[in-house]
């Protein structure tokens, strides 16, 4: 992919932002090459460290949620007492690339598969712009978040304290969608992505010989009549205008090599996915219902053990609405989907959207028609390097034009809190 960018936008910051584009898709390149897990982010932290000093950012604050990195650059003014967050995930997936440019993981078994390496990219070019130019009224508080792939990283942070120590008004966070073509900018003014639940199903039967089944309880007989039944708790359960998934994605019981030794036991794994808190209860209910029922209508017995993993990312809708405005300005209205389809997949930004007003966009990296670029953990997928400068663009007007010097704020993100003197930097 080439180092300069096709795209084309508005503004001083995005003009600013492309002069040193390839710095940035250096850096992207050098965290794609050397990926990893939740809460391992070393290097990546180390890096992201390096690049804060250099930008000269005021202060660097390391070792939240574990690996988690927050630099805080103030403006030329910030008696405001104004403050907005901007977050950014820096961890990869347990999977292994099957790229072969240059940049490719150096690490087998991981891999940058969701492009969270050009996030943390895009985030550092905002604080380099936002630090060299310093044009807003207040203080931007830039998080780089580790463990978002399944460790609720966002959660971790929060829990030690990031918003007790950095009170920002509101955060907001933005993830690539190939589906969408270089340029365009998605959000909704409510869910963005649906929570995401485990569920494991144990079925107790009894073993026996398979040429004799009369004397036993067939637990994969009841399996199959179980994950044939759960598929009716959406179509019969849910309402039309409302949305959810239940997937059962894996299933064990015996041994491959007994053909013919029928097991006394069997484990479902799947996954829940909703958009409301209601329906994601009801859901629950009607499982223990539906398998305990099935299970006991064929002499077994079955528990689910139901885990809420992470909650829906829904967005609060004056904050979309502003994020959707900043947006156009950069790229114009005709680029700018402002009622985005939510998606089924999750995010642990929710965690930060429970406590806090935001919004979580999406921008496109796809194909020119947006049809036909590696989807999201992929084993060929790659961050489309052409986006970083927009991207650090959104990111640095979300704080330019949410805070701006001359005292215009739009209402949703005026309020004001009691402000806290920043602690010493840890860097």
């Amino acid at each position: 992919m080439s180092t300069m960018s096709r795209i084309k936008a508005h503004g001083r910051a995005f003009s600013h932002i492309a002069a040193f584009h390839p710095e940035l898709t250096a850096l992207r390149r050098d965290l794609h090459a050397h990926p990893e897990l939740g809460f391992e982010e070393h290097y990546t932290a180390k890096r992201v460290v390096e690049s804060l000093k250099v930008c000269g950012v005021d202060e660097i604050h390391t070792g939240i949620g574990k690996t988690g990195v927050v630099a805080v650059i103030r403006g030329h003014r910030h008696a405001s007492g104004r403050m907005i967050g901007l977050r950014a995930d820096m961890d990869a997936l347990p999977m292994t690339e099957h790229n072969d440019f240059a940049w490719k993981s150096s690490r087998p078994g991981m891999m940058h598969g969701c492009g969270h390496d050009g996030h943390t990219a895009m985030l550092v070019g905002a604080a380099r712009y936002l630090a060299e130019t310093r044009q807003f009224d207040g203080t931007a508080v830039l998080i780089f978040q580790p463990g978002e792939e399944g460790f609720a990283g966002a959660k971790a942070m929060i829990e030690d304290g990031l918003f007790e120590r950095f009170p920002v008004q509101s955060v907001f966070g933005m993830h690539n969608w190939p589906q969408m073509r270089p340029g365009m900018v998605g959000v909704n003014p409510g869910p963005m992505m649906a929570s995401a639940d485990r569920i494991t199903i144990e079925i107790i039967g009894k073993g026996g010989h398979g040429a004799h089944p009369y004397q036993t309880v067939d637990p994969v007989l009841v399996s199959a009549h179980i994950i044939t039944a759960v598929q009716s708790i959406v179509s019969r359960n849910v309402r039309a205008i409302d949305s959810a998934v239940i997937s059962i994605c894996a299933m064990q019981a015996g041994d491959l090599g007994a053909f013919s030794v029928m097991p006394g036991k069997a484990t479902l794994v799947g996954t829940v996915r909703t958009f409301n808190p209601e329906v994601q209860a009801m859901v629950e209910r009607r499982l223990q219902e539906v398998c305990s029922g099935v299970a006991l209508g064929l002499g077994a017995t079955a528990h689910v053990n139901y885990e809420r993993i992470y909650p829906a990312t829904i967005n609060t809708p004056d904050e979309a609405g502003f994020a959707a405005d900043v947006a156009q300005k950069l790229v114009g209205h005709e680029h700018v989907d402002r009622n985005m389809d939510p998606s089924m997949g999750a995010e642990d930004f929710s965690f930060m959207l429970q406590v806090k007003p935001g919004a979580y966009l999406r921008l496109g990296q796809g194909a020119e028609n947006g049809v036909g670029s590696c989807f999201l953990h992929n084993s060929r997928y790659d961050f489309n390097d052409e986006v970083l400068p927009l991207g650090a663009a959104l990111h640095a007007s979300l704080v330019e034009q949410g805070m701006p010097l001359v005292d215009s704020a739009p209402a949703q993100i005026k309020s004001q809190s009691t402000t806290t003197t920043p602690s010493r930097s840890e860097a």
